[in-house]
């Protein structure tokens, strides 16, 4: 079973994700990419987002603060609600007050999120005094970057990105997502340009930096092995729609749908066989070639004529908000 992060959930919602659909449009074509997307989360609690490339991951992250460029970008449906506010409905002005100063983002390329002709003093320092004028940048940068492991924080201001191994723009990266002290922390991919062992230090850091703070974390992956001891609750995506979700021993220990039993039996074990993995047979559709009906079908081996037809509804399994979207759910549901 997997161990539990060290920061404790509270039961107040800071996030409330409901019925969210997001499409883009192209001359008179209009292409969804997330269906009727709901989910929730609370304070101090950290939530994992899991699903294959191309699953609408990205775009539901950037749709919370509403960095997509609108248009192509548009949301036929559904709301998105961050500390009783309706993002969606927010004017400019507003966002401009939540982007970056209390939903902060950790992409997955840390060499492209920072800018390669400004120093990093400049970069960190700019973001602190958008959001909090009155705090001596300068000082704040150096705490800043002490508090995310840079030893030597001083000759890190004064260096540019480039000269930083991948691991330091990282935390860098990182850092600067926390210098406006955000409510919520969206980790987009944050480990996938590092190596096996810095990826684990910026999970311990961001744990660590959690229970610190007692910040939300949105932690967004493809690696279901990253998330055994880092997440409290798991939701699986496929093709823009939410397909099982739960508390994270349940969904890993447990699953329901045979799209997350396929993503599991694709993580490497210690000591398993020397037999070769089989992987999840197909690709992920185009968002403007889903499938009627159920969108794993097409690969799943359990797809009826039901699941080609239409859509399953949630249900619930054995699991304490345990949800899966499936005809057939695995034997684990009740």
């Amino acid at each position: 079973m997997p161990t539990r992060p060290n920061a404790k959930p509270t039961r107040a919602p800071l996030l409330d994700v409901k019925g969210l659909t997001v499409g883009f449009r192209s001359g008179r074509e209009e292409t969804i990419v997330v269906h009727d997307l709901s989910f929730q989360i609370c304070e101090g609690e950290t939530v994992a987002l899991v699903g294959e490339s191309g699953c609408g991951k990205s775009v539901t992250a950037l749709t919370l603060a509403r960095l997509l460029p609108e248009p192509p970008a548009f949301h036929p449906a559904g709301v998105v609600v961050f500390r009783g506010r309706e993002v969606l409905q927010m004017s400019r002005a507003e966002l401009r007050t939540i982007r970056g100063g209390q939903i902060a983002y950790v992409f997955q390329d840390p060499a492209t999120a920072l800018n390669p002709v400004f120093r990093i003093g400049f970069q960190l320092e700019e973001a602190i005094c958008a959001h909090r004028r009155r705090v001596n940048a300068r000082k704040e940068a150096v705490r800043l970057l002490s508090l995310v492991g840079l030893s030597d924080a001083e000759a890190c201001l004064r260096c540019y990105p480039h000269e930083l191994s991948g691991g330091m723009q990282q935390r860098v990266v990182i850092a600067m997502a926390l210098a406006c002290q955000p409510k919520l922390l969206v980790a987009d991919e944050p480990t996938t340009a590092l190596d096996v062992t810095i990826q684990a230090q910026i999970l311990d850091l961001l744990k660590s930096l959690q229970a610190e703070l007692g910040m939300a974390v949105l932690m967004i992956t493809h690696n279901l092995g990253l998330v055994a001891d880092v997440a409290h609750r798991l939701n699986v995506m496929y093709a823009g729609s939410l397909v099982e979700s739960g508390l994270v021993e349940d969904v890993l220990t447990s699953p329901a749908h045979p799209y997350t039993r396929g993503l599991l039996d694709v993580v490497p074990r210690l000591g398993g066989t020397l037999e070769r993995m089989e992987g999840i047979e197909g690709v992920v559709p185009s968002p403007g070639n889903r499938p009627a009906g159920c969108p794993f079908a097409p690969r799943c081996k359990h797809a009826g004529d039901a699941c080609r037809r239409q859509m399953p509804s949630p249900q619930s399994t054995s699991g304490v908000g345990h949800q899966v979207c499936c005809y057939h759910p695995l034997e684990h549901a009740t």
